[in-house]
């Protein structure tokens, strides 16, 4: 069973700047895993974000945060970091940390992000 905590949201205005974090514990990471996040809105569906694959570092991200967003990983950790810039408030949003390995994914119970206007 993988474990995912994340931490660092909170309350920030229109403007700055978050970094999240997730750890993960439980299982090792094989060559094909990959950790990633996605966001929910009030109201709203659940929403990729952004992802990078564990063995080669490779990031993918939704048209929405890229250039904004920068998705890394401490393989040493087994952490995966999400700084976020230029944060607006449609940014606003429950983060969820995922991790897919052997096909199988896993969540975390979500860090709130609240940016005001």
């Amino acid at each position: 069973q993988v474990q995912l905590v994340e931490s660092g949201g909170g309350l920030v205005q229109a403007g700055g700047s978050l970094r999240l974090s997730c750890a993960a514990s439980g299982r090792t990471f094989s060559w094909n895993s990959s950790m990633g996040w996605f966001r929910q809105a009030p109201g709203k569906e659940r929403e990729f974000v952004a992802t990078i694959t564990w063995h080669s570092g490779s990031t993918y991200y939704a048209d929405t945060v890229k250039g904004r967003f920068t998705i890394s990983r401490d393989n040493a950790k087994d952490t995966v970091y999400l700084q976020m810039n230029s944060l607006k408030p449609e940014d606003t949003a429950v983060y969820y940390c995922n991790a897919v390995m052997s096909g199988i994914n896993y969540w975390g119970k979500g860090t709130l992000v609240t940016v005001s206007s």
